[in-house]
């Protein structure tokens, strides 16, 4: 092989190694970016400006809905009611904290799942969202946040869940997490554990996905609908 050969080939050999080098380090990058502590972050990371977070709340559910709900926003000690509502409705901003115990975004800042309940889920699931969030405002460890949650179904502090609860999640300005972003429009059902089979969910071609959610006794349903709370359409496409 000639001199001249041998160079290009070398360095061609050289371009494809950087090439692989700057990939990986990218892709370290990104892990690394999305990976977040075993604790809470500063609790100024999790809060938003009173009316902005009230704007959230209500993109959850069609106007419809949501204009007549009521309003929780989170403060410094839990969750506190900033609009009275008139139609059984409450509307939140949910925190990474409300996820299962194993979820790698435990404790990323940026989530923010805006979501409307119904008057049967305002009264059986809303709950556990409000003592989830008072525990890791008081410094409890996520650990020692499940344990009570457990203690107190156990002890049953927090009530059962009620037929015909549901909620919406319908907002374009949610981001549910790194992962999925927004994801898409949809509703949620809550039922009893392991009635999966009975709806049908998770088959292929099935339009209900569903979701055994342990710590919190429930199995939970998600329907995708295709508009967002605005009325446009949902373009994401995908999964």
């Amino acid at each position: 092989m000639k001199r001249n050969d041998l160079c290009s080939t070398a360095f061609t050999a050289f371009v494809l190694i950087l090439v692989v080098l700057t990939a990986s380090a990218q892709v370290q990058a990104q892990d690394a970016k999305s990976s977040y502590p075993s604790s809470m972050a500063p609790i100024d990371q999790y809060l938003m400006e009173r009316n902005a977070e009230i704007a959230l709340a209500r993109s959850a559910a069609p106007e419809s809905i949501s204009r007549d709900a009521e309003v929780m926003v989170l403060g410094r000690k839990g969750y506190e009611t900033a609009v009275q509502g008139r139609n059984g409705f409450v509307c939140v901003v949910q925190r990474s904290w409300t996820d299962k115990p194993d979820d790698p975004e435990f404790w990323n800042p940026k989530r923010r799942g805006p979501i409307c309940f119904n008057a049967a889920a305002t009264k059986s699931y809303l709950p556990i969202t409000i003592m989830k969030t008072d525990l890791v405002l008081a410094g409890k460890s996520k650990a020692q946040m499940f344990e009570a949650i457990t203690a107190a179904f156990e002890k049953k502090e927090l009530p059962e869940l009620e037929s015909g609860a549901m909620c919406y999640m319908m907002s374009k300005q949610g981001w549910l997490s790194d992962r999925d972003g927004r994801w898409h429009p949809h509703l949620m059902f809550f039922l009893p554990s392991a009635e999966a089979p009975a709806w049908g969910a998770n088959l292929p071609g099935s339009p209900i996905l569903a979701d055994d959610d342990t710590p919190d006794r429930m199995t939970v349903f998600m329907v995708r609908v295709g508009r967002w709370s605005d009325g446009s359409s949902d373009s994401l496409g995908g999964q």
